[in-house]
């Protein structure tokens, strides 16, 4: 399978390239059109419309379950972890309903990998973030005398809104760092080396990259934690789909705004160059507006010829060129 063109690369039906879609389409010599034949078409045009709304209409779920669900569940720190869980599940549940591409089907040894680092990254990443970031940011915060009350007073929307601005903005800046500049790359090329998209898929990566991408400055900020939990909700409807192998093409007002699997799968892209657009995890937008928007997809991912990592390579990747340095060293008499 050929790496689709980055300027028009829209993927068919069949996961073959527009023009090849085209060229099976043809009109046929008979202009008959069998009922069944057209039941079919409508049954699967019902099904596309179907999974390009799903979507958008979880991101609505996730909103109107933030702001008036059961107060109860809205103040049980469990609930943003049951909610994150249960929308990671869903997403990959679709995978098995409606795939897009074959070569991406999960298996035994990729959805092994997938739960390994969902589970660091709920730990071990999560816990870091907290202790080494933001529990410092907001003593920094009440030692200084900073106060952002302005926020608590905002819409629910608009303090959602905030929140996802806050962190992907951060985040499309580290990412965009990180495939600029050579340390910083190290850590995030584990991310690049695998060979296909599913939804967990962007859990995965080297831990100091895990780390670095977590970081944003939201501890600053006076707002409630339901707010924030919606938007890390929010952002993760938007991150899984856009790795997920789910045949769903969002419609324009969401794809205008939030990255899509074209999006994110070209910057997967199998060249180093062809990666180095699409930074943004959730909102494609900042990315539109700094100029490293690209459109088009890709259906082959992989960098280094491809070459799949396992977790101890992935962990122990950013330190290959120290390795390489001791194993080039002339031994000494």
């Amino acid at each position: 399978m050929e790496q689709l063109p980055t300027s028009n690369a829209v993927l068919s039906g069949d996961g073959r390239s527009g023009i090849a879609f085209a060229e099976t389409n043809a009109p046929s010599a008979s202009p008959y059109v069998s009922p069944a034949a057209d039941g079919v078409d409508i049954r699967a045009g019902l099904k596309n419309t179907i999974f390009n709304f799903i979507p958008p209409a979880m991101i609505v779920a996730v909103v109107l379950f933030w702001a008036y669900g059961p107060r109860s569940w809205i103040e049980s720190p469990w609930s943003i972890v049951v909610t994150s869980a249960v929308i990671s599940l869903f997403v990959q549940g679709l995978e098995y309903v409606n795939e897009r591409h074959a070569g991406w089907r999960l298996n035994g040894r990729e959805l092994a990998t997938d739960l390994f680092y969902v589970i660091l990254g709920a730990t071990a990443i999560a816990w870091c973030t907290t202790k080494l970031a933001d529990d410092p940011l907001r003593s920094m915060k009440q030692s200084l005398g900073i106060t952002t009350d302005w926020a608590m007073h905002l819409p629910f929307v608009a303090q959602v809104a905030l929140v996802v601005f806050l962190i992907e903005f951060g985040q499309y800046w580290m990412h965009r760092a990180m495939h600029n500049w050579t340390p910083l790359w190290l850590t995030h090329a584990p991310h690049h080396h695998i060979t296909q998209l599913n939804a967990m898929k962007g859990y995965v990566g080297n831990p100091i990259e895990l780390f670095l991408i977590s970081l944003s400055v939201v501890a600053l900020f006076d707002l409630p934690d339901a707010a924030v939990f919606c938007a890390l909700n929010v952002l993760n409807v938007i991150s899984t789909f856009a790795h997920a192998n789910v045949r769903s093409d969002p419609p324009k007002f969401y794809s205008l705004f939030f990255t899509t699997i074209q999006n994110h799968s070209l910057h997967h892209s199998v060249g180093y160059e062809e990666t180095r657009c699409n930074y943004a995890n959730s909102l494609i937008l900042i990315d539109r507006v700094f100029g490293t928007y690209r459109d088009g997809e890709s259906a082959v991912v992989g960098q280094d010829e491809r070459k799949r990592l396992s977790i101890p390579q992935q962990f122990l990747f950013p330190f290959q060129p120290v390795f390489a340095r001791f194993r080039t060293k002339p031994a000494t008499s």
